[in-house]
């Protein structure tokens, strides 16, 4: 292949309607999979736009690998809402902490995180 001066090659793109941007300042890209995260950490992003369409090019930096699966500790927070904590609350005669506990046990139904507080299946 003949060496392009960089300009040169731009503009041989430009007129066949291909338009190449550089993103400076890329500190990381990740590519999520189903059961890995692949992160690539000070890498060289290049965004060619043709026809409407994008191509990203991702070149070099550190390249570091995370476990999806199950097995790897990820946990969703789950938040209820203040009337359904204090309802608990009125209901079963306990603290916010304990009601809130029942909650989470009972997935979020209120009826079932009662039951469990009333019939002394949680204990304080």
């Amino acid at each position: 292949m003949l060496p392009f001066n960089p300009r040169e090659l731009r503009r041989m793109l430009r007129r066949m309607g291909i338009r190449v941007e550089e993103f400076n300042n890329v500190r990381s890209v990740s590519i999520v999979l189903d059961d890995k995260e692949i992160i690539i950490r000070q890498p060289q992003v290049s965004v060619m736009t043709v026809q409407g369409q994008k191509i990203y090019q991702i070149v070099g930096g550190q390249e570091e690998s995370v476990d999806l699966s199950a097995e790897s500790g990820i946990v969703e927070e789950v938040t209820f809402s203040d009337d359904d904590i204090k309802f608990v609350m009125e209901q079963a005669g306990v603290d916010r902490e304990l009601a809130v506990r029942a909650l989470k046990e009972a997935g979020g139904d209120i009826a079932k995180a009662i039951l469990l507080i009333t019939e002394g299946k949680l204990k304080s």
